[in-house]
C-alpha cells in the first residue's frame, strides 16, 4: 500500500514550534527552510523598512512589516514572507493586522538577496507575488548595489547608484535613493 504525503497547511505551519536558527515558508504545501540571513542582508532590510515606515506611518497609508507571512494560496497552501512589505490601509483585514499570517498578498514586497539565494527561487517568489496581487516587487541586490522593480504588467526596471526607488501608485510620495540603502 502506497503512503500519500499530505501537503502541509498554513495552519500547521503556524503551529510549528519556533526555531531560533531557521525561518520557513510554505510553497504549494511543501515546507521550505530559509537560510538564516547575514549581517549585510539584515542591515539593508532594516534600512529599507525604517525609511518606508517613516514615510507610511505619519501619513496613515497602511502597515509596514518585516518577515511576516502572507497566505498567497490555499489548497495547497503557499505562505511567503518577504523581508519587508507594505499593505495599504484599504486592503488591511478588518480589525487591522492579524496575529497570524496575513491573508492575500502585500501591495509592496521587498526581497533582499543573499549570496546563497538561488536566482530561480527569487524569480519564483517575484512571480508568485505578482500573480497573487502584489503591485510592486523590489528585489534588492547588495552585491551589485542595485534594486530591480517588477510590476504586474511584466515590466522590470533596474535601479542603480544615482537612481531613486519610487513608490509610484503603491506607496504614494515615497522615494528612496538607491545609494541610501547601501550606505554604511
Amino acid at each position: 500500500m502506497a503512503v500519500t504525503k499530505r501537503p502541509m497547511t498554513a495552519d500547521a505551519l503556524e503551529r510549528l514550534p519556533r526555531d531560533p536558527l531557521n525561518r520557513y515558508e510554505l510553497v504549494r504545501g511543501e515546507l521550505v527552510r530559509m537560510t538564516p540571513v547575514g549581517g549585510e542582508h539584515g542591515k539593508v532590510a532594516l534600512k529599507f523598512a525604517a525609511r518606508l515606515l517613516a514615510h507610511v506611518e505619519p501619513r496613515r497609508l497602511g502597515e509596514v512589516v518585516v518577515e511576516v507571512g502572507y497566505r498567497l494560496t490555499t489548497d495547497p497552501d503557499t505562505v511567503r514572507a518577504p523581508d519587508v512589505s507594505f499593505v495599504a490601509t484599504d486592503r488591511l483585514p478588518p480589525g487591522g493586522l492579524p496575529r497570524g499570517f496575513i491573508p492575500g498578498s502585500p501591495d509592496l514586497a521587498v526581497e533582499v538577496i543573499s549570496p546563497e539565494d538561488p536566482s530561480s527561487e527569487v524569480d519564483a517568489k517575484v512571480q508568485e507575488y505578482l500573480a497573487h496581487g502584489t503591485r510592486l516587487v523590489l528585489v534588492v541586490h547588495p552585491r551589485t548595489r542595485t534594486v530591480t522593480a517588477y510590476r504586474p504588467d511584466g515590466s522590470a526596471r533596474v535601479l542603480r547608484s544615482g537612481d531613486s526607488i519610487d513608490g509610484q501608485d503603491v506607496v504614494p510620495g515615497f522615494s528612496l535613493p538607491v545609494d541610501e540603502i547601501f550606505s554604511s
